[in-house]
């Protein structure tokens, strides 16, 4: 295997919960050269936990959003292999080598994981359908985590892509683009888990939020054809 170096890029916003383990996950893996938390904002010790478990903390004097923040982020990497992993995971942050290693043997661009099915239900899967036959239809995949924000890449794909989309279709977008720029996409399933939402009020508002922002992300992809 190349003995190439990877940067882990981790958004948070108000993840005190989780962001200490899932720091100290990730910095178990061999491959792991640095960690960087973008703290979104937050109005909790996000960002003094993920310092005492050994990671870079840049601070948003303003909330940007997750692609903000990961556009944020990219600006202190040192690496040449990029995984992005949401600060909810935990301890099962570790499950992200299975995503660094086909992108170190080159076997793949960028590599998305593919959680276990839920554990209790969420909505009704109109944001993830919509991801889905959106991807279908600008670039002929079929994927089965069209919304996996689990993902390792090149950092050469990143600087193809100009940067992230905003909001929470980031990694729709990003499916999009690469794909249509020629590199190699691969799911690969993990055991990871992380804070799900439920069919409450909550959950549905934020699911409402994703579809609107997924939706204006494939607009602007039909612009850009």
């Amino acid at each position: 295997m190349a003995q190439s170096k990877v940067s882990v890029l981790i958004p948070a916003y108000n993840e005190e919960k989780y962001i200490f383990e899932t720091v100290s996950a990730v910095s178990s893996i061999p491959e792991v050269n640095e960690i960087i938390v973008v703290d979104d904002a937050s109005a909790d010790n996000t960002a003094q936990l993920a310092v005492e478990a050994g990671a870079v903390v840049i601070s948003m004097p303003k909330n940007v959003g997750k692609g903000g923040a990961l556009n944020k982020g990219m600006e202190h990497v040192n690496s040449d292999i990029i995984a992005l992993v949401d600060a909810d995971l935990g301890a099962t942050a570790v499950e992200v080598r299975k995503l660094i290693v086909p992108v170190l043997e080159g076997r793949a661009d960028m590599t998305v994981a593919r959680f276990p099915r839920a554990r209790k239900k969420g909505g009704f899967g109109l944001v993830k359908g919509l991801a889905r036959g959106g991807i279908r239809f600008y670039t002929g995949l079929e994927v089965m985590a069209p919304l996996s924000g689990q993902r390792v890449m090149k950092k050469e794909v990143i600087a193809a892509l100009g940067g992230f989309e905003s909001g929470f279709g980031v990694e729709v977008g990003m499916t999009i683009q690469a794909s249509r720029k020629g590199f190699s996409i691969m799911e690969v399933e993990v055991n990871m888990t992380h804070a799900e939402t439920g069919r409450d009020l909550r959950g549905f508002l934020h699911r409402g939020k994703q579809f609107v922002h997924v939706f204006r992300v494939l607009a602007r992809c039909a612009v850009k054809r």
